[in-house]
């Protein structure tokens, strides 16, 4: 039972990086992979932190998924419309509730964050 919990705790990864004088950073390559980022990204400011989103273009991302998940299923015609449109208007509820769940998750983030600075300069 106890494996089974541990891979049910989320993960996160943790690196330090540098900010120049001009206050710009580099977003270490395995995460600008990982995320598939293109040309901008979303900064949201929130309990004191700085989260970081990729910008995408999620209507066509979406809709391309979902037609070729509906045509998979067999669907057709005027068929394959109607379904496309009711399944359209779920995407927009499915993502912010994506993003509620990112919120929560970096609010814990925040919530468990040790400031290991006075044990590394030997200050109490």
């Amino acid at each position: 039972m106890e494996a089974k919990e541990a891979s049910n705790k989320k993960k996160y990864d943790r690196k330090r990086i540098k900010i120049s004088s001009k206050r710009q950073i580099t977003i270490p390559a395995k995460y600008y992979d990982a995320l598939k980022i293109d040309k901008e990204m979303e900064c949201i400011y929130t309990e004191g932190m700085l989260i970081l989103l990729p910008i995408r273009n999620e209507k066509s991302e979406f809709a391309e998924e979902i037609l070729k998940d509906l045509i998979n299923q067999g669907y057709s015609g005027e068929e394959l419309l109607k379904e496309f449109k009711r399944i359209s208007r779920n995407v927009r509820p499915a993502v912010e509730k994506m993003i509620e769940e990112a919120d929560n998750l970096a609010k814990k983030v925040a919530e468990d964050y040790v400031d290991y600075t006075a044990d590394i300069f030997d200050q109490e």
